[in-house]
């Protein structure tokens, strides 16, 4: 992006989607974290009488706002153009999404949200990725629980390894360790969004499965980089483990960012993820009965079974309370390796990781997009690739989360 199109920009940051659930999480650790600094940042939303109902709820009187219709491309130019960075937290991605990335590219405004929706990233990179880097812009997915650790995670570790012996890893295998959190009625419907996209269009079902659907490049498909679909025993982590509801949209993001840097991990690199359930039998048999709600919810084909389902979900809107949030935890562990076991790396979170974490995560995204001095990559690009060492150093610093390696 040009200077002179930076200097027109009023604002540095606008939160869009600011009353929803995760929206206001966002602005509220946004204003708590950086209400002493220089950043100027705004709301952004549909609604006037529910942004003006948060500001007094979080007493942000003196935060401006904006508001737009996301279905008028026109409107949401008007505020894009405003800004230098656009956070969005509106989801289904695949519903509310497009336009609003559309009018960033056109005004020459950055733009990152938390969507783990594979099939309409793909969309957004068939449409738009020529048009980002001829504009200079950077549209940047997945800022969240999905897929920062996984992400970041890997770019950690190949980088520390590369330090360590003087060239990438060829494998690493990441394995869920430990996880407590609850789920927003956002991210609920998101899902059963997906789903029933992918029911409808058998192209959708064919991007989801596909381990390389983000990559234009590559046809040939490792046997390991395949999704966990049952549980096994893993010899690496001596672990029962388990598939990784998380793996379809973060493996794919891993790799996009691999193909990004030109293959900088090499052509026949190797990443998957699993979900640790146990050392014993018993572990085994409890971690299908764990399978079973998700395996009726993909499967489910009865208009009455979805009514009596949406009756427990939680709403959009709603999702967990502020203790639960609090109460929450994460720790991934990334096996890596190059012909033998070199090290062992690790990511975890103090937050809900789905809430908690993930509006820390996605706040210091959108302010590191704003204020940072990035790399001149542009594109539909991946945290990782966007943001690098910045981004790590933000969420050590300021977000409570750890990156640590051990070599073996």
């Amino acid at each position: 992006m040009s200077e002179i199109v930076q200097k027109n920009k009023k604002f540095d940051l606008i939160i869009w989607g600011s009353t929803g659930y995760t929206g206001k999480l966002v602005c509220e650790y946004i204003f708590k974290k950086y209400k002493r600094t220089n950043l100027k940042w705004a709301l952004g939303g549909r609604n006037e009488l529910k942004i003006k109902r948060l500001i007094s709820s979080l007493d942000l009187k003196d935060i401006p706002y904006l508001i737009a219709d996301i279905n008028n491309k026109n409107s949401l130019f008007e505020m894009t153009k405003m800004t230098r960075t656009i956070c969005s937290t509106v989801g289904p991605y695949a519903k509310y999404g497009t336009f609003l990335v559309e009018a960033c590219i056109k005004s020459k405004t950055n733009y990152c949200d938390i969507t783990g929706e594979t099939h309409w990233i793909k969309e957004i990179i068939d449409k738009y990725h020529t048009k980002a880097l001829k504009n200079k812009v950077k549209i940047i997915h997945a800022c969240g629980f999905d897929s920062i650790p996984s992400d970041l995670g890997v770019f950690y570790a190949q980088n520390k390894i590369k330090e360590n012996t003087g060239k990438y890893a060829s494998k690493i295998s990441m394995r869920v360790v430990s996880m407590k959190g609850g789920v927003s009625g956002g991210t609920v419907h998101s899902f059963l969004n997906i789903l029933e996209e992918s029911k409808k269009d058998k192209s959708v079902r064919k991007i989801i499965n596909n381990p390389h659907s983000l990559n234009p490049r590559v046809d040939h498909i490792s046997r390991d980089e395949r999704d966990l679909n049952k549980i096994i025993y893993d010899k690496t982590s001596k672990r029962w483990i388990s598939p990784f509801i998380m793996a379809s949209i973060n493996t794919r993001i891993v790799r996009r960012s691999n193909y990004l840097m030109d293959f900088k991990y090499g052509e026949t690199f190797i990443y998957n993820e699993a979900l640790v359930i146990g050392k014993s039998i018993l572990s085994k048999v409890l971690g299908y009965f764990r399978l079973i709600p998700v395996y009726l919810i993909i499967k489910m084909k009865n208009s009455a079974f979805k009514s009596l389902l949406n009756l427990f979900l939680p709403k959009p809107g709603q999702g967990p309370s502020e203790k639960r949030r609090k109460s929450g935890y994460f720790k991934f562990r990334f096996y890596v390796f190059d012909n033998k076991l070199k090290a062992i790396a690790s990511v975890s979170g103090i937050g809900c990781p789905g809430y908690g974490s993930t509006s820390k995560m996605l706040a210091e995204s959108s302010v590191c997009l704003a204020l940072d001095k990035l790399s001149n990559q542009n594109g539909v690009m991946t945290p990782s690739t966007a943001f690098g060492n910045a981004l790590i150093n933000r969420l050590e610093k300021n977000a409570e989360l750890k990156f640590n390696i051990k070599y073996l």
